[in-house]
């Protein structure tokens, strides 16, 4: 098994607390609300959303899969990190063991925020991802975060 890692940063007006609770503690409910060609729904069905529970998350129209099982391995509500991993569903692609993630949403200099998300993708066997494939995952990790910003900046009372 190989690990292919990659990071990324997005950068936001919105202050760290308000991000986190939007964007990691809502999503379930906020990102089918906000991106629905995306993301259809989200079901929990084991635990009570916190670690250790596994979330079925079912892709919407616009997606190139169906669903895929997800398990909480981490949330730390005073210091915004949020960590899980892909554990199960067609995105893996028959090549990947998991998916795992590690989201930290920081203070900017600005009272903003700062998303620093790291992934990590476990391969089956001597399996290689492609260049193209990260970058479809950056660009979709991206996407929501900028969604949830926008939804946030025209709700100011949201949160």
């Amino acid at each position: 098994m190989g690990v292919i890692s990659y990071e990324i940063e997005i950068t936001s007006s919105i202050p760290p607390a308000k991000m986190f609770k939007a964007f990691v503690l809502d999503a379930d409910n906020l990102i089918p609300k906000i991106l629905p060609q995306a993301i259809k729904s989200v079901e929990v069905i084991e635990g009570d959303g916190g670690p250790g529970s596994v979330k079925v998350i079912t892709f919407g129209e616009g997606s190139q899969f169906k669903s895929v099982k997800q398990r909480v391995d981490g949330i730390d509500k005073d210091n915004f990190t949020y960590s899980y991993s892909i554990i199960e569903g067609d995105a893996l692609m028959g090549i990947l063991e998991s998916i795992c993630y590690e989201t930290k949403i920081v203070a900017s200099p600005d009272g903003g925020s700062i998303c620093k998300s790291s992934s990590k993708y476990h391969t089956k066997g001597d399996a290689q991802i492609t260049e193209e494939q990260i970058k479809s995952g950056k660009e979709k990790a991206s996407g929501m975060f900028e969604a949830v910003e926008a939804y946030l900046l025209a709700n100011p009372d949201a949160y």
